[in-house]
């Protein structure tokens, strides 16, 4: 008795990983149900950002260091998994130049997209412990200039990324299923892993004997392993891409999805990644309708953007920490005695102190 009940009180204070994934597993069933492609197209990129969005939340909402660096890794994540699973008669045809050792490499989908995530984490295991020492506007300012390293590197390697041409002949392997199933997955890699003593005071956590810059790069390791995730699971989808699908729109993209919902926890980057990718895809889709029907003297152009940017500037006036700040969805919380002999006494909720009198 004494264990179960234990175990109940443990899963009340952890449900928040529980409650989010039961929502998103049920709409990833009602897109299957209804069938529909763009639906389940929406869906799947949904999951796909939701990744991206949590890898950018480990670092950013846990340690207050603003990571233009992640898309970055999104885009060494991609390029790199898609190396080792294509075909070796799709590269002759895509990179006809590609170094002679990578040509006959043709690797399975899961571990193509493991092994560009964790690319993108060596990268940021070799620049981000310097990094990680600076303090916080330097520090922002270095990871835009990393942003801006890897971007051109992008662009211009073309014998391996096709430089600025659009690189084609990757294979699509990820489906609803395999997304949601990671999606779900990184919800509870996110939630266990927390940074938040260095985010609210370094200093009082330096004081207590921890190693801030030690526990900070270890998030950008593993925010830059998951951005490369996720990069891998966006290439297989889209099946072309250019290095410029890994840039700014795409940086405030998520920065959006992140502020929107709350950066100081897990809930607010579930809540903010499915509110903005809804809304952007209904957005797209009413500019998309007013061009095809004509119902403007003009074409309607970056409407999405600009309307998305509007939300964004109102949020961070009327609410600053988000929709949710740094607050978890979880179940409510009782209080629980136990007696000498184990057995749990009247339950007595915090909120409500007279019940059991």
């Amino acid at each position: 008795m004494k264990t179960s009940t234990k175990f109940l009180a443990w899963l009340k204070s952890h449900s928040t990983p529980f409650i989010l994934s039961i929502p998103l597993l049920f709409l990833a069933l009602l897109a299957q149900w209804i069938g529909d492609t763009l639906i389940i197209r929406i869906a799947t990129v949904l999951f796909i950002n939701l990744i991206l969005v949590l890898g950018f939340q480990v670092f950013m909402g846990n340690s207050g260091i603003l990571s233009f660096a992640h898309v970055g890794f999104m885009g060494i994540g991609a390029y790199s998994s898609v190396l080792f699973s294509m075909t070796p008669e799709a590269k002759a045809a895509t990179l006809p130049d590609l170094y002679p050792f990578l040509r006959p490499i043709h690797l399975p989908f899961i571990p193509s997209i493991l092994l560009g995530a964790c690319i993108a984490a060596l990268v940021a295991v070799i620049v981000g412990y310097a990094l990680m020492r600076l303090s916080d506007a330097a520090a922002v300012i270095t990871l835009f200039a990393l942003l801006v390293i890897i971007h051109t590197v992008l662009v211009h390697w073309s014998i391996v990324t096709n430089g600025p041409r659009t690189l084609f002949g990757v294979d699509n392997y990820t489906t609803l299923w395999n997304s949601a199933f990671f999606g779900v997955l990184v919800i509870f890699i996110a939630y266990l892993f927390k940074l938040r003593a260095s985010r609210d005071d370094r200093y009082a956590a330096a004081s207590i004997g921890i190693n801030i810059v030690q526990v900070r790069w270890y998030g950008f390791i593993l925010s830059a392993f998951l951005a490369g995730f996720a990069g891998g699971l966006w290439a297989h989808f889209i099946t072309s891409f250019s290095p410029y699908a890994f840039y700014l729109t795409e940086t405030f993209s998520i920065l959006a999805m992140l502020v929107i919902g709350g950066t100081g926890g897990v809930s607010g980057a579930v809540i903010g990644t499915v509110v903005i990718t809804l809304a952007r895809e209904g957005l797209r889709g009413i500019e998309n309708y007013v061009n095809i029907q004509h119902l403007l003297p003009t074409t309607l152009v970056g409407f999405t953007e600009v309307l998305l940017s509007i939300i964004l500037i109102a949020i961070l006036i009327f609410r600053p920490s988000g929709i949710l700040g740094a607050r978890e969805i979880r179940l409510p919380e009782k209080q629980i005695a136990f007696e000498e002999n184990g057995s749990p006494t009247e339950l007595i909720s915090p909120s409500n102190p007279m019940k059991g009198s």
